[in-house]
């Protein structure tokens, strides 16, 4: 007999914000939040078998990679922070991949490019990503990675719907690739993107996956898949060889932290953009922000202006510590946020923003937890929708364009070079408290992730939300700051986009102090929300998934 379990949910409303919130799941055995509810319970059913939070987290990446194949997939990178409960330390990976070796600077003279193009060839960085799955089963896995991978083999093979928000970013996709025959196989069904409801299946992904299962890491890395890989890229005028696939490895690294009004932020250091949190943070405490209104105009003016700061920071220092000496430690001392912080006026915006002297698009996000305390917080990302756009020959995935964050000016700390891995967007976040584990969170959307982790971590703590409060509250962001790529900051310091939810004063009151705002929920992307909080007291875990995604938060 068959069980039908009926959900109810309840809208409740929340002072700090003009829209409404639904309850924060709760559970005490395991949890999952991902952006798809089927990864989510697929992750779900992992934990029931007695996979660790890691085993579960590298199910629902894999199960990303089939129904949400714009954002993420095994041509991209990986970034998690784990929790291991039996040495009670937190834990960072970097699985971000590397230029050709063949490729240099030169080149892009020789041809005339200012920066390096967004799709083809010429953007594919090595995929970390499945190097990352192995590096992480290997320390904390416990489940074969045959079992593992099962459940979304089956769905690639036999199908699975297409939700709606997806289905919209999936279309975009597929009118900017159109002229790719690989693509159009992979990605269509009879050549048009899947509509909402629509079973889509990838039988390509499903062997690809199965080799993986079967052969580990090296199936990806070495023989006939790496030589499908290279002549991808090489055809499309791309320099990505077997070498430099074979090559690969992850790093595990030590995180970086900061204290924040009694908890301890977590990021993952350079070549990653997680530090700007942190620096961020630092600022912020200079302000009293508990004290204000939600969405009143000084709350969101100090917001802006942190952003700006940090962000000229980030355009000039952020790159491959491997390949520059990244004055991480300067960045993060408080000495220098007190000088930043120092900057900003509350009675006008800056508009002239520089980063300070020292003296000497798409991605998804995931946390799962477990029964014995363990936690993961992964972020994992094909860069822009469908990465490349370079669909590799019966493979079944498209490869990332991450290569395409390099600078080409001479003299950046993240201009382009051979064996350098690119300035990342992508970023997971952890927080502590007292040594122990209270929070691992992530927000998805490239540029706006350190600002979208500063919001929460803000609305948490300052403002008193819930979790789930927390992530549906509406946003502010900013755009036009420098870039690592090159970018410099736009005039009038940039744009200010603003949510619909907030007071409709506040738009008019930032252009009083010199912002220029834009208001509406498509005007910017604001991001996309997942996370699982430790409740200590009670034992149990919460867990949130916001409202701009399809995902779902779900435990047992």
């Amino acid at each position: 007999m068959k069980t039908f379990v009926c959900i109810i949910i309840i809208l409740t409303s929340f002072s700090h914000a003009q829209r409404t919130s639904r309850s924060e799941i709760i559970a005490r055995n395991g949890m999952a939040a991902t952006s798809h509810p089927l990864a989510t319970q697929i992750a779900v059913d992992i934990l029931k078998k007695g996979g660790s939070a890691v085993d579960a987290a590298i199910a629902a990446n894999a199960a990303l990679g089939l129904i949400e194949p714009m954002s993420c997939g095994i041509g991209g990178d990986l970034f998690a922070l784990v929790w291991d409960s039996q040495t009670n330390k937190l834990y960072g990976l970097n699985a971000s991949g590397r230029s050709p070796a063949s490729l240099e600077l030169d080149y892009f003279r020789r041809h005339n490019l200012e920066k390096i193009p967004l799709r083809g060839g010429l953007s594919v960085s090595v995929p970390g990503c499945v190097d990352g799955w192995f590096e992480l089963h290997h320390k904390f896995g416990r489940l074969p990675m045959k079992e593992i991978l099962a459940p979304v083999i089956d769905y690639a093979q036999e199908g699975v719907a297409t939700p709606e928000i997806i289905a919209g970013y999936w279309a975009g996709g597929v009118r900017s690739f159109a002229d790719v025959p690989n693509f159009i196989k992979t990605y269509t069904i009879n050549g048009k993107s899947p509509l909402k409801g629509q079973l889509f299946n990838n039988p390509d992904l499903a062997r690809t996956y199965q080799q993986i299962a079967d052969h580990g890491r090296d199936a990806f890395y070495q023989g006939k898949m790496a030589e499908k890989i290279s002549q991808c890229v090489r055809n499309q005028g791309g320099f990505l060889s077997t070498d430099d696939l074979a090559r690969h490895q992850s790093e595990w690294v030590e995180p970086l932290s900061v204290r924040y009004r009694g908890y301890d932020v977590w990021e993952l250091p350079p070549n990653g953009q997680g530090i700007a949190v942190l620096q961020i943070l630092q600022i912020l405490e200079k302000f009293d922000l508990a004290s204000l209104r939600f969405g009143s105009a000084r709350h969101i003016h100090c917001l802006i202006e942190a952003f700006k700061l940090v962000f000229e920071d980030r355009a000039v220092y952020y790159a491959d510590p491997e390949s520059n000496d990244v004055p991480v430690q300067k960045l993060l001392s408080p000495e220098y946020a007190d000088a930043r912080a120092r900057l900003i006026n509350l009675q006008q915006a800056n508009l002239n923003v520089q980063a300070g002297k020292l003296s000497d698009s798409e991605t998804v996000y995931l946390c799962t937890a477990d029964k014995d305390g363990n936690m993961v917080s992964m972020i994992q990302s094909n860069y822009y929708n469908f990465g490349s756009g370079l669909v590799p020959d019966s493979l079944g995935f498209a490869l990332q364009n991450r290569g395409a964050l390099f600078s080409l000016n001479e003299g950046s700390a993240n201009v382009y070079a051979p064996r350098k891995r690119p300035f990342h967007t992508i970023i997971p976040g952890f927080v502590t408290q007292n040594n122990e584990p209270y929070l691992c969170f992530g927000v998805m959307g490239g540029d706006f992730q350190p600002q979208g982790q500063v919001q929460i971590l803000v609305n948490l703590i300052d403002f008193g939300m819930n979790l789930q409060q927390a992530g549906d509250a509406p946003r502010c962001a900013h755009e036009g700051s420098s870039s690592p790529r090159g970018e410099e900051m736009i005039p009038s310091g940039g744009l200010v986009g603003l949510e619909k939810g907030f007071p409709s004063s506040l738009a008019e009151e930032l252009r009083s102090l010199g912002h220029t705002v834009k208001v509406g929920d498509n005007v910017m992307f604001f991001g996309g929300y997942q996370a699982i909080k430790y409740d200590r007291e009670n034992g149990v875990l919460i867990g949130a998934s916001e409202v701009r995604k399809d995902g779902q938060a779900a435990g047992y």
